[in-house]
């Protein structure tokens, strides 16, 4: 990828939904989006695995102000559950460490410890992760062969259901709280059948609040990119708000809007009573974030820039 200059890159402000690539890391995958948009700022919004594809949101520019609060959405996965081994990191990339003779699973026992595993869960986050003790990634810990306790973490499955499954797998459909490891339930479930288990794939279809029909490829943007016109590719962008749909809003006038861009409280009646209100100006233009303060007064919270 060649460098660009500084100058190339233009203020752009949006939220794509990636469909990331098998092999490529998150990081890697929003470098090249970023790159196919000049856009001088972008994030993530918690990462997929390289061996993981699907639903990746990546916020430009000032959506990069809201890109935590989409850490805490609610996720659907697509998993292929390989029964009878385990491997070093839950998936495709590790050594494998044991291996059992799969028997026959009748579908009532199938179903009955599938259920155990839907609602409120525990899990131990897996070592091959992100996750962090003292400042180090676990990940980096595991691959030197070092293992540290970890904290068991709840979480909730909402939904677990089967859509295929052979002798030996399961295809799954996940849809589950911040925080859960799909590699930690197959292993979980693997264990209750009694053959450990990996999975071999996973594809994330959802991501809270978005509406995930459309979304896409490094390939699509390439393509849109190419055009001399940039509007079709700059319409891929979903507007900032949208991360923030499921949330309350206020309206403002004039006057309303320029005290809470200067950092000063709103007086007004009917603000929701909520840590996280969208407010818009009467325009119809998204303001910012504000919240309910002790006081009962809108309080701003994070503003965005506009023209």
């Amino acid at each position: 990828m060649a460098k660009k200059s500084k100058n190339f890159y233009r203020d752009i402000s949006g939220i794509l939904l990636l469909n990331k690539p098998l092999g490529l890391s998150s990081n890697a995958a929003l470098q090249r989006a970023r790159y196919l948009f000049n856009a001088k700022k972008a994030g993530h919004t918690g990462s997929l695995d390289p061996q993981a594809t699907g639903v990746l949101p990546l916020c430009f520019g000032e959506a990069t102000k809201v890109s935590g609060y989409l850490l805490n959405s609610d996720k659907r996965y697509i998993t292929t559950v390989q029964l009878g081994e385990t491997t070093t990191t839950g998936d495709t990339e590790g050594d494998i460490l044991n291996t059992t003779t799969v028997t026959e699973i009748s579908e009532q026992k199938l179903v009955k410890i599938l259920e155990q595993f839907t609602g409120k869960v525990t899990q131990i986050p897996p070592m091959y992760s992100a996750l962090k003790h003292n400042g180090t990634p676990l990940y980096k810990l595991a691959r030197q062969g070092i293992e540290v306790k970890r904290k068991q973490r709840e979480i909730t499955i909402y939904e677990l259901i089967l859509l295929e499954r052979t002798h030996d797998t399961l295809k799954l459909d996940v849809r589950c709280s911040k925080g859960t490891y799909i590699r930690t339930l197959a292993q979980d479930i693997g264990d209750a059948l009694g053959f450990g288990a990996y999975i071999t794939s996973l594809e994330r279809t959802q991501v809270s609040p978005f509406d995930c029909s459309k979304i896409y490829t490094l390939e699509d943007l390439q393509q849109l990119a190419e055009y001399e016109d940039k509007k079709q590719l700059h319409d891929t962008l979903l507007s900032i708000d949208s991360a923030l749909c499921n949330h309350p809003k206020i309206i403002l006038n004039d006057t309303e809007s320029a005290r809470v861009k200067n950092g000063l409280k709103v007086t007004r009646d009917d603000i929701p009573d909520s840590s996280l209100i969208r407010i818009y100006h009467e325009s119809g233009e998204f303001i910012g974030i504000g919240r309910l303060s002790s006081d009962k007064l809108l309080a701003p919270k994070r503003m965005m820039r506009t023209n």
